[in-house]
């Protein structure tokens, strides 16, 4: 990759109760100080007073507004850290999982296109939904409230969608919550390691 190419950015993302927000943190515990991370714009519209819905114009605005906050979150973090590296807790398309029209419409209503929104990252790291091995998906986040059959089908749309990255990084779900996590930091540094190396 062109060092010019890079953008120091790197999406963690997958289906609910994958365990990426927790390997994020830990991660984040390890290198203080030396990565900037991007939180879920999810978790902080529907944890600030907005309940999730299911009207179909209530959801698309909904899913606009994630769509624009996770945008500029990872835009304010550029800003305080220019060359620093980023890690994002999901990243822009994954309001394409929730949308319920076609993926022209999404694409349409955010003004954008499938190949910008994939160029803004270097790499994708994927967390599988735990609920594929049988898991169960409960989760520290009150927000998070899918059933282990919903999280599955979300998992299956978030994976076609960010597989299409050309450096896309599965952490399958396993039995082993812990060996899972271990595994999917090992793939962050991994990741990481590809990208500031010269």
């Amino acid at each position: 990759m062109n060092k010019l190419d890079i953008k120091r950015r790197i999406v963690l993302t997958g289906g609910p109760g994958g365990g990426k927000t927790t390997a994020l943190d830990l991660f984040r515990r390890e290198l203080k100080g030396k990565i900037a991370s991007v939180p879920e714009a999810a978790t902080m519209i529907f944890s600030g007073g907005i309940d999730r819905s299911f009207v179909v114009e209530v959801a698309c605005a909904q899913q606009v507004a994630i769509f624009n906050l996770q945008r500029h979150l990872e835009d304010i973090q550029r800003k305080t850290t220019p060359n620093g590296l980023i890690l994002c807790d999901r990243g822009c398309l994954d309001g394409l999982a929730y949308w319920p029209h076609s993926e022209e419409d999404f694409f349409k209503t955010m003004n954008t296109s499938l190949n910008f929104e994939l160029s803004r990252y270097d790499a994708v790291i994927f967390f599988e939904t735990a609920a594929k091995s049988g898991q169960e998906i409960k989760s520290n986040n009150p927000v998070r409230n899918e059933s282990a059959q919903k999280a599955i089908i979300l998992d299956k749309r978030l994976q076609q969608i960010w597989s299409k990255h050309s450096n896309f990084n599965l952490v399958s779900s396993s039995e082993s919550f812990i060996k899972k996590i271990l595994f999917g930091i090992r793939t962050i540094e991994n990741v990481i390691d590809k990208i500031q190396s010269p």
